[in-house]
């Protein structure tokens, strides 16, 4: 029994016409007679009843419909997984991050995806949450490393906790600590103290400066504006302090004092998400694979 045999035959039982199956399978009509009779003689059985402007199955042809129709199936769904795996050799993914998560979570989870599928590009994306829920919608991203709570939750999106991350103060060494001198500072602390602040739209930006009016007072910015490497690079230089994530503040290397937030402190909730009614390309679901395993 022959693949194209299943073929022609569930191309004529689906039409009830030899001459419109041929077409449909893209062979002469001839030829397509004479697999099935070769399928029949195999089977040794009709599978067909031939009158005149009427072809209808035999209870043989009605067994094998279902068959034939779930061996080309899973044939096509064999030949549709093949081809992802293939695509793993070569390709793109689209990520968009925000610059925090693009310094202190992804390098070391995108060596390790480039080391094991170097033939795909790895496009990166940073971005505030808003925007990056907005190319996510259009279609412009595969993948998305999002704060929660969404800016504007949206049902198209769906959404992993990826991790909760703890925020901490960093100040030049060179400065006063922040607050008392303990090894711990509290929001309330931050009062008064000059603070190098992110531009609009980082989502930084505004959980510090709601945490600071949940404590009643408003933040005083020394700066504002800038990035994440920016602004590291404004404390450094003793222009003020700042929160950041404390992955960040990890991978920052010398030149910046930690310190933790008092209990309960500050955290952000880290999410992947994706859209809802498409799946990720082959070689975007194995990173988040990858980045879900971490």
């Amino acid at each position: 029994m022959q693949f194209q045999q299943l073929q022609y035959f569930v191309a004529v039982a689906e039409t009830r016409h030899f001459t419109r199956a041929a077409e449909l399978v893209h062979v002469a009509q001839p030829s397509l007679s004479q697999q099935i009779k070769a399928l029949e003689r195999e089977l040794g059985a009709d599978l067909f009843q031939r009158a005149r402007g009427n072809i209808t199955l035999t209870d043989a042809g009605e067994a094998l419909l279902p068959l034939a129709r779930r061996i080309l199936a899973d044939t096509e769904t064999a030949r549709y997984e093949v081809q992802e795996l293939a695509q793993l050799r070569s390709g793109r993914v689209r990520l968009g991050a925000t610059p925090s998560l693009c310094t202190g979570l992804l390098p070391d989870v995108l060596r390790a995806f480039h080391d094991r599928y170097p033939g795909i590009r790895l496009m990166i994306e940073e971005g505030g949450s808003h925007d990056l829920v907005r190319e996510l919608a259009r279609g412009a991203l595969d993948l998305a490393l999002v704060v929660l709570p969404l800016p504007t939750p949206s049902p198209a999106l769906t959404t992993v906790e990826l991790l909760r991350e703890d925020l901490v103060v960093v100040s030049s060494p060179e400065a006063p600590r922040p607050g008392t001198g303990r090894r711990t500072v509290r929001i309330a602390d931050l009062e008064g103290e000059r603070l190098v602040m992110f531009r609009h739209g980082y989502d930084l930006r505004e959980l510090t400066v709601a945490a600071c009016r949940a404590e009643g007072f408003e933040p005083d910015f020394a700066v504002e504006g800038g990035e994440m490497d920016a602004v590291l690079g404004f404390v450094r230089a003793g222009l003020g302090m700042a929160v950041v994530p404390r992955m960040v503040a990890a991978r920052s290397g010398r030149g910046l004092r930690v310190t933790p937030l008092a209990r309960p402190g500050l955290h952000r909730a880290i999410a992947l998400a994706h859209r809802s009614d498409v799946a990720p390309p082959r070689a975007a679901r194995e990173l988040q694979r990858m980045l879900l395993e971490r």
